[in-house]
């Protein structure tokens, strides 16, 4: 689902009403492609999955799940999988309590995709409940697969450096400050986290 392209440029040109630094940075790089993602369960266990690997490993890993589990999709082949198939798949013991818990928390009905809390705050904590899931990977699935356009991943290693670029600060400011520098851009945080991350591919000169 994700932030259409479209409601990214009317976010982003909002943001540059409030804030001149991101007026002058969207006329640099230009407007973000969107970046989506699919809602549920699957999106979630490939977030577990890919933890603390690279991209490539994550796939590799990924396809040998698919395989152990007779379909990765169906939290209930993960909940049948062995724990000896899973890490011959390449999944660590904490994975596999991970994915575990995940696919516990859909079958159970605890976990309900479709019925996530309408404010972010407690959407949020309502999936960091599941073990294995953090903040980040809550926003992260909250902003790309929901859409949900104020959600900000401030924890993000890369939305503070580049945030801090594009505002010219002398060095890269703390989630803290991040946060509460932000604040001033509701209900526009999405796109400017969405922003950040295309600025810093970019690489756009300062000028």
């Amino acid at each position: 689902m994700g932030i259409s392209r479209e409601d990214l440029e009317t976010s982003l040109l909002a943001l540059g009403a409030i804030e001149p630094a991101f007026a002058a940075a969207l006329a640099r790089v230009g407007v973000p492609e969107e970046r989506t993602g699919e809602r549920g369960y699957v999106t979630l266990l490939r977030a577990i999955v890919g933890q603390q690997v690279s991209v490539k490993a994550a796939a590799a890993i990924w396809a040998r799940v698919e395989a152990a589990t007779g379909g990765a999709a169906d939290p209930a082949n993960m909940a049948r999988t062995s724990d000896e198939d899973l890490r011959a798949a390449g999944l660590s013991r904490q994975k596999i309590a991970y994915a575990k818990s995940l696919a516990d928390e859909v079958l159970s009905g605890r976990l309900d995709f479709d019925n996530l809390p309408a404010d972010d705050e407690e959407a949020i904590a309502h999936l960091t409940a599941v073990k294995g899931i953090g903040r980040w990977t809550a926003e992260i699935y909250l902003l790309f697969a929901e859409g949900r356009p104020d959600v900000f991943p401030a924890g993000d290693l890369a939305v503070q450096i580049e945030i801090g670029v594009i505002m010219g600060m002398d060095a890269k400011p703390t989630e803290k400050a991040i946060r509460a520098l932000a604040e001033a851009w509701r209900p526009h945080r999405g796109a400017a986290a969405v922003f950040a991350w295309h600025h810093r591919r970019a690489g756009a000169p300062i000028v």
